[in-house]
């Protein structure tokens, strides 16, 4: 079991460990707790488009350079925005962590921002929308993300849009870094062989260069049930893709664990409920799945389907079936086992490797205040009992709290709400 420790620096930035002496890797991540959420609508894509240009240079390293040295390590660095965190991180052998620090932290502190990458990094991310927005599995997750959270940044694409790239200047992008990048937003993760105490004489001197800065904040979601939403989005294309989401709670929520739970028996492996009923007993679908995402302050439940137009209103009518039979009877004992085995399992194996526990740990300090002991978490998952996985589908799965949005060929004839949907059973917050 890993050995997590702890410091904050004078500045305020926190530095987590993760000591795993029996690994040969270390994977090191500058973590800043801002993401597509806290952007105002003028500068939305900037988290992301301030991903990209950090990797464009500095005065002492060019964008080749900063890759070459981290590479020429036998390793590898890259970076992700999400929602409310952006994360870059580098992974070597262990012994190499302060040429990873060097690199990383050269990179978030002295990225110049000149003009001529500024003008070619926006083609390259409207290049990147243009892909997406090609890919009917993406923009179906796009746009029920704007149905689900309306005039909120939520609902906005992380990448940002053709408008809002093309207003994207230097000066926006400084102002964005300038208010977040600062030392009360910043966590820095190591995981892997290494020792806490040695791993802090060599990030002690770069995290005390950053400002201290103040906390970021963003404006939160209606949790209150609203009303039933669906869009229509022709494509030429010969597969229908389809969305449901349904907004269930945050990750601070009780009713998490029993959710994960529900997700699981619904949609989340190939033993699962959906996956049987759409695929193996009708083959209706190759690509049938339902996923979480969980927020400080809400989440969703979403289930995406790829299949033929003409089985569209059959899929949604065996799709009505399960959630309907998950709200009103309580599941077999064995299956909420079987699910939570599965979700003790899943954890396991992602701790296995150096770069998902760093993750981990990230998610954890910035998502809860805390790294939760994994035995505690394992604990709760086998405590799940079968009517609690009833309950939490009775609480969210409510005509309010649903969004269907299907992309697919102008010919395709949608009936857009299924009798579940019709319910008049009173949705909670």
């Amino acid at each position: 079991m890993a050995m997590y420790r702890r410091t904050t620096l004078k500045n305020g930035m926190r530095v987590a460990t993760a000591e795993l002496p029996h690994m040969a890797s270390v994977c090191v991540g500058l973590w800043v707790g801002v993401g597509g959420r806290h952007e105002t609508l003028d500068e939305n894509g900037a988290a992301h488009f301030l991903e990209h240009m950090l990797f464009k240079g500095t005065p002492t390293r060019s964008a080749r350079q900063i890759s070459e040295e981290v590479e020429g390590l036998g390793g590898y660095l890259n970076a992700f925005t999400a929602e409310e965190n952006t994360c870059y991180y580098a992974k070597a052998s262990a012994e190499h962590y302060p040429e990873l620090l060097g690199v990383l932290f050269d990179m978030f502190l002295n990225a110049e921002f000149r003009p001529g990458d500024l003008r070619k990094e926006r083609d390259v991310i409207l290049e990147e929308n243009a892909m997406y927005l090609d890919q009917p599995h993406q923009l179906v997750l796009e746009r029920v993300n704007e149905i689900l959270w309306p005039n909120h940044p939520l609902g906005r694409s992380i990448t940002g849009t053709t408008t809002s790239l093309k207003r994207m200047n230097r000066k926006r992008l400084q102002q964005f870094r300038n208010r977040h990048y600062t030392a009360a937003n910043v966590l820095l993760v190591a995981a892997g062989g290494i020792d806490h105490r040695s791993f802090m004489k060599q990030a002690r001197p770069f995290g005390g260069r950053l400002p201290e800065g103040r906390l970021a904040t963003f404006k939160r979601v209606e949790t209150k049930p609203e009303r039933f939403r669906f869009r229509f989005i022709p494509r030429r294309v010969e597969q229908s893709q389809l969305a449901i989401s349904i907004k269930t709670c945050s990750r601070h929520d009780p009713r998490q664990f029993a959710l994960q739970a529900l997700n699981t028996i619904l949609g989340e492996n190939m033993s699962s409920r959906l996956f049987q009923a759409l695929r193996e007993d009708h083959g209706l679908a190759y690509s049938v799945y339902s996923s979480l995402s969980n927020y400080d302050d809400g989440g969703t439940l979403t289930i995406t389907v790829g299949l033929d137009p003409e089985k569209l209103n059959h899929s949604l009518t065996l799709i009505d079936a399960e959630l309907r039979k998950l709200r009103d009877v309580v599941p077999a004992e064995d299956e909420v086992d079987r699910a939570a085995q599965y979700l003790i399992g899943q954890l396991d194996l992602h701790l296995e490797n150096t770069e998902n526990h760093m993750i981990w740990v990230g998610e954890q300090i910035l998502g809860f205040g805390r790294i939760r002991a994994v035995d505690e978490i394992k604990k709760r998952i086998r405590a799940i009992k079968p009517e609690e996985v009833r309950q939490v589908a009775s609480d969210f799965f409510h005509r309010a709290r649903t969004r269907l949005v299907v992309v697919g060929p102008k010919t395709s004839s949608v009936r857009p709400s299924p009798a579940f949907l019709a319910s008049a059973s009173r949705a909670k917050a």
